[in-house]
């Protein structure tokens, strides 16, 4: 399997790979109540550093951000020192990362927020479904309508998170434009019945999107810069009336930035993430200059006919991720994979996180 695809190097803006192996984002909820990444995560992600590249779990941009408990924030002094600890120890792996910058909106709770206020969103429209609260589970609640005059402020905390990534050391920032969160939020009719300049035609429903990118890439720079899209899932509560129109209008809009890549979540079809009707990733395939990344129930197999039919130029892998630290050298030896935990996705502790098992080391020749 060594002569895969998925083990030719590549180039994605500023960063060179040594593989075309991705870590997809995943939520883990490790870094405690104080939302500061610690060393049980140093170890984890070090564990992980023979990825091409690493996207780090989804990380609030600002305190209005979160969302899930005990994930990391990337907006306090202590939280970029904690995150340069992890990125000094990937880089020492020879690995690649970048933070993925979240921001719920809607897919959070009062008891997330400054002073119990209620969470944002394009508009006032509540989803569907619970979310974990620190006081438990608790049904989503109908969010605020997000001001004109508030969206520059929220622009701007995406642009000081990504300095405040670029000082802990990080090798560039994915924008979670994805999975019901704030800026999907705007981007898909089901959650955006807005009547100002941000909602409606295709041109105002993107413009959130745009600005966020525009204000990212020039905090650093575009080649250290990429967007997560994700056109047809459903998670939380999420629809759009035509996302073939929707996101490749959106994915015309993002060439305009030379972004280091675009990543796009549309599962396969078996998956659970999988929706019904046609597929959107070949159309932004066809429409996106730079290279693309793909996530969605891959394997070795599926993943490297990917990229040999010009599909794709990357493969994000995630569940495979969490049960098999050494994804890659798996993938080349053609090794079984460790069966993960679901029970321990989001629980604490070692347990589930770091201590799935490495293969053993080939023997060498005496």
């Amino acid at each position: 399997m060594s002569n895969s695809p998925l083990f030719q190097p590549v180039r994605l803006g500023a960063m060179e790979l040594q593989n075309r192996i991705v870590m997809a984002p995943l939520t883990r909820g490790r870094s405690g109540v104080d939302r500061i990444p610690n060393a049980l995560m140093a170890e984890y992600y070090q564990q992980r550093a023979s990825a091409g590249l690493i996207i780090t779990e989804a990380t609030q941009i600002s305190e209005q951000a979160a969302g899930w408990a005990e994930t990391p924030g990337i907006y306090t002094e202590d939280q970029i020192q904690g995150w340069q600890k992890i990125t000094n120890i990937v880089h020492q792996q020879g690995g690649k990362i970048v933070l993925q910058l979240w921001h719920t909106g809607r897919a959070s709770h009062p008891d997330f927020q400054p002073g119990g206020v209620l969470p944002i969103s394009a508009s006032a429209i509540k989803p569907a479904g619970e979310v974990y609260t620190p006081q438990g589970k608790k049904p989503f609640e109908t969010p605020r309508a997000v001001t004109i005059e508030e969206i520059p402020g929220i622009v701007q905390d995406y642009a000081q998170a990504t300095r405040n990534a670029q000082q802990a050391g990080f090798d560039g920032v994915e924008i979670h434009a994805a999975n019901g969160y704030l800026i999907d939020q705007f981007l898909r009719d089901g959650s955006n019945q807005r009547q100002d300049a941000y909602g409606g035609t295709l041109q105002n429903r993107t413009r959130f999107l745009l600005e966020v990118t525009e204000a990212v890439i020039e905090a650093w720079s575009p080649d250290h810069v990429g967007v997560r899209l994700s056109p047809t899932n459903a998670f939380n509560d999420m629809r759009d009336s035509n996302p073939i129109a929707t996101f490749s209008y959106a994915t015309q809009a993002l060439n305009g930035y030379q972004l280091a890549y675009l990543h796009i979540l549309e599962a396969l079809p078996g998956h659970m993430l999988a929706a019904a009707g046609e597929r959107v990733s070949p159309y932004l395939r066809n429409l996106f200059n730079g290279p693309l990344m793909i996530n969605g129930g891959y394997d070795a197999e599926s993943g490297g006919d990917a990229i040999a039919n010009h599909d794709a130029d990357l493969v994000a892998f995630g569940v495979p991720f969490i049960a098999n630290p050494d994804l890659p050298e798996r993938f080349k030896r053609q090794a079984s994979l460790n069966e993960p935990d679901p029970s321990t996705f989001y629980s604490s502790g070692a347990q589930g996180y770091t201590d799935y098992p490495f293969l053993e080391p080939l023997a060498t020749a005496v």
